[in-house]
């Protein structure tokens, strides 16, 4: 494959233009496909999937724009490359669609399946000129807990589910039988999951017909040439962003609470990044080793991605996204650590670490570039799933959601929140409505959780309390982290609440604390109580503004109590923000 800066053609700008915003409608409009037909709330609520086209080499052209971050990575691009290793240039042919979950290619957990079909030249039939490529998480793929990736204390990946490496599910547009049937036989939930593989594969078809229709009508080498300017451009204007930042040596450090077995010793995660000229270095030599439990990933599912969301991140984030983006990136990972585990490795949660590893890249970066920084957010996974048999159906079913929390604060605003983490963009929260209809579930509040935010002269965002009540029996897995490293502020902000979640047994008075579980049995009247945690602050509290501290108060955001403790002035604050004697907002 050719480097994107080695590639240059004569494509006019108006012709360019067209192709660009063309080629960027497709993924967009096979997602919006993707998760109206998918069965699964995982993908037509909760985004997790990724919808993209790369070369024929595996080269990124073009990713929607919706999705997770945490496969910017190119997951789609190593998933073709791994197939033509496994097949040879000449082993696929059109109507081909084939899937694979290897970990030891993609680095992630074997629920996220990667499905791809080539895109053909019009005028050679036999040429492959792309490939249309899905990435999506199946509920349910084996392994000894449902929902596969449910898991705190797997040691191996064996224990997590079956891998596809690399096989047809259609063979020159016929269904391979043995396929369907593998994927039937090694799921509890045959009739969702399988509803998605028609709906991810329908994305794959749509998506490489389109592309065809584009190199129809521009010619595949006009397209190609388009493709490879644009590639050029995103590098020019992710090398000028690295040039504006000053050279040096920064330095930031995190840890997680454990791995899920080894209770008492925490994941170190130091991170050196280094600027020079157009080089962006994210070393990550002094990582902790490959852990016991399942939060090891890949070094493309882990350490790769990492590095590629915080670039984004820091040099071109309303860029469109292609192979160019990241030209200027350098990334040392030795082999043997957490984010660059072996292939056989536990790997059911490898995405738990990952919000915390792109916030402490970005942490680094406040020495350089202050102005652009924000404080730590919230940055935790906090999944949490219930499985069990539905009280009116009888019948199994497994409910995954992750937490809402706080945004760290910047130089010029407040934290925004609750959202997801950096890892996961704007992925939605399954609604109140789906959980209680599908899953027999009942939540008796979500909202604000008083005093999580950071203090700073720009205070963090807030995160949530969400009060369940258990109406039947149920399993519940929990996986929150970073309670003992909250998140941080910058410039003398002050550090946020950490996550943590409380369960109450019917006929107790106090509850127990708990960051990570697997399969703890829950009954009828049992209550579980999830605090998320907030964004950090920044700058000194004391330099805040009163009348945004009283209305923090009024609002419920932050206690008087709190207020006089962090910013120390409560009685004066309201004084000063109420002396025109107009009153203040009740509520947002």
């Amino acid at each position: 494959m050719a480097e994107p800066k080695q590639i240059r053609a004569a494509v006019d700008p108006v012709t360019l233009e067209i192709i660009r915003q063309l080629l960027q409608s497709i993924p967009d409009e096979v997602e919006t496909d993707l998760t109206r037909t998918a069965f699964s709330p995982l993908i037509y609520e909760y985004k997790d999937y990724a919808v993209g086209m790369v070369d024929a080499q595996g080269a990124l052209i073009a990713q929607s724009r919706g999705g997770i971050p945490i496969f910017l990575a190119n997951v789609l691009g190593l998933a073709v490359r791994d197939g033509l290793a496994t097949y040879g240039p000449d082993g696929i042919s059109a109507g081909d669609v084939i899937i694979t979950n290897h970990a030891g290619t993609l680095g992630q957990h074997l629920n996220n399946i990667v499905m791809f079909t080539p895109v053909m030249d019009p005028a050679a039939p036999d040429r492959i000129i792309a490939f249309m490529a899905i990435l999506a998480h199946w509920t349910d793929i084996g392994g000894k807990y449902v929902g596969s990736s449910a898991s705190n204390d797997s040691t191996d990946i064996f224990q997590e589910g079956i891998q596809f490496r690399c096989i047809r599910l259609r063979s020159r547009g016929q269904p391979v039988a043995e396929t369907y049937r593998m994927i039937e036989y090694n799921t509890r939930f045959p009739e969702a999951v399988l509803g998605d593989v028609e709906a991810q594969m329908a994305g794959c078809l749509k998506g490489a017909a389109l592309l065809e229709q584009l190199a129809s009508k521009f010619g595949a080498r006009t397209l190609l040439d388009a493709i490879g300017i644009m590639w050029s451009q995103s590098e020019q204007q992710a090398r000028s962003m690295v040039r504006a930042i000053p050279d040096g040596t920064y330095q930031a450090a995190a840890f997680l609470d454990n791995d899920g077995i080894d209770l008492d010793k925490a994941i170190e995660c130091p991170i050196t990044v280094r600027i020079d000229g157009e080089r962006f270095i994210v070393d990550f030599s002094d990582i902790s080793p490959q852990v016991r439990g399942p939060f090891n990933s890949g070094r493309y599912g882990g350490g790769e991605t990492c590095a590629r969301i915080a670039f984004k991140y820091l040099t071109t984030p309303r860029e469109l996204t292609n192979e160019g983006s990241f030209a200027p990136l350098e990334v040392i990972l030795p082999e043997g650590k957490f984010l660059s585990a072996s292939a056989t490795a536990p790997m059911a949660r490898y995405s738990a670490p990952l919000s915390t590893v792109v916030d402490t890249i970005i942490q680094a970066m406040a020495g350089a570039i202050p102005d652009k920084i924000a404080a730590g957010h919230h940055a935790s996974m906090g999944s949490h799933r219930f499985q069990g048999l539905h009280p009116d159906t009888g019948r199994l079913f497994s409910h995954l959601d992750t937490s809402l929390g706080g945004m760290g604060a910047l130089n010029d605003r407040d934290g925004t929140g609750p959202f997801k983490t950096l890892a996961h963009g704007d992925t939605l929260d399954v609604p109140v409505e789906v959980q209680e209809m599908l899953y027999g579930l009942h939540l008796d509040r979500i909202e604000f959780r008083r005093d999580s935010a950071g203090a700073g002269q720009f205070r963090g965002g807030l995160g949530i309390d969400k009060e369940y009540t258990i109406k039947h029996p149920v399993k519940l897995t929990l996986t929150f982290e970073r309670h003992g490293c909250p998140p941080w502020g910058v410039l003398e902000g002050k550090a946020a609440a950490p996550n943590y979640v409380d369960i109450r047994r019917r006929g107790d008075s106090e509850p127990v604390r708990y960051l990570k579980i697997t399969d703890l049995p829950l009954g009828p009247g049992d209550k579980v109580y999830i605090h998320t945690g907030g964004g950090g602050g920044y700058g000194p509290p004391q330099a805040r503004d009163p009348a945004a501290i009283a209305l923090d108060i009024q609002r419920g955001y932050v206690s008087a109590e709190a207020a006089r403790r962090d910013y120390g002035a409560v009685a004066d604050a309201i004084r000063q923000a109420t002396a025109a004697g107009e009153p203040l907002p009740a509520s947002i």
